[in-house]
């Protein structure tokens, strides 16, 4: 592992800690509520990371893992930047493996309490079945990987999961956006198709859909469970390749308590300071950067 890749050191942790908690105490905030964080079981951990450091092919480019530590630790890192509430975003490549992860996520929940308990599903047989389970066990969030998991989300066999969840309106973080290379499924097209049969589906659309931002904005002012998370969004990372189209500002303003904040923690190639930052320099305003680094999460989680 080169220098580039070595995770944060201890004194460079400090420092950004520091930062973080001056960010959102300036800001007269309890702390930051990250819907977009991830926790897995180790060996699923591993592979995504060895997927990042080959330069997979969605990547295309060096992605060194900023915080690239154990669980026990990462967890110690996020509540040391005032994170109140995270979630464990968990996903299927393949089937077989959701029904798993979500009695894993279940698990972690437990015995993680500052953790959305999160679940996940895979157009398979029994996936209906899955995640009535996983709303009876409490469930308070799902994860969606068009991307990674290479499935239309209007496979039949998921109508009886979107219905499912519709009407226990249990949100959805779903990476649909094209970003960081487009898939079979992904785009705003499938989205817009599922939302007509689903209108009520409370999706959070991750990454700010990018880079098809302008159109997933239209669709959550078409429908008013449709929310979009800021994970990545607006970092000088992401505006290198994917720039968020300034002439659009105003339409984050109009939507200020439909956006929520999200890091993408361990998994980010720079400081989780670097999202706050992106987020704030805008200039939308304080109260905006407050409805979407805390009230936001706190009012759709209670």
């Amino acid at each position: 592992m080169s220098h580039a890749e070595q995770p944060r050191s201890d004194a460079e942790l400090l420092e950004e800690t520091e930062r973080i908690v001056a960010f959102w105490t300036e800001l007269s905030l309890p702390g930051l509520f990250d819907v977009h964080s991830h926790f897995m079981p180790k060996n699923v951990m591993d592979k995504v990371w060895s997927y990042f450091d080959s330069a997979g092919p969605l990547t295309g480019s060096v992605w060194p893992i900023s915080y690239r530590f154990a669980e026990d630790r990462r967890l110690q890192v996020i509540r040391g930047f005032g994170v109140q509430k995270f979630t464990s975003m968990i996903y299927p490549h393949k089937p077989s493996m959701a029904a798993w992860l979500n009695s894993w996520g279940a698990d972690f929940a437990a015995r993680t309490p500052d953790c959305l308990q999160t679940a996940t599903f895979y157009p398979e047989d029994g996936a209906a079945e899955y995640v009535e389970q996983a709303v009876a066990n409490g469930t308070r969030i799902f994860k969606s990987h068009i991307q990674v998991g290479n499935y239309s989300p209007n496979d039949p066999l998921l109508d009886g999961v979107w219905g499912t969840i519709s009407d226990a309106q249990i949100p959805v973080v779903i990476h649909c956006g094209s970003g960081p290379a487009p898939g079979t499924h992904t785009g705003p097209g499938p989205i817009a198709a599922l939302l007509q049969r689903f209108p009520k589906l409370p999706l959070i659309i991750a990454h700010m859909g990018m880079p098809e931002y302008v159109e997933f904005l239209d669709l959550a002012d078409r429908y008013e469970n449709v929310r979009l998370d800021t994970t990545m969004a607006f970092t000088d990372f992401s505006e290198a390749g994917a720039p968020f189209p300034r002439n659009e500002l105003p339409r984050l303003l109009d939507l200020q308590n439909r956006i929520l904040f999200g890091s993408d923690f361990p998994n980010i190639p720079y400081p989780y300071l670097d999202a706050l930052h992106a987020v704030r320099r805008l200039d939308l305003g304080d109260d905006w950067v407050r409805s979407v680094c805390w009230g936001n999460g706190a009012a759709l989680f209670g």
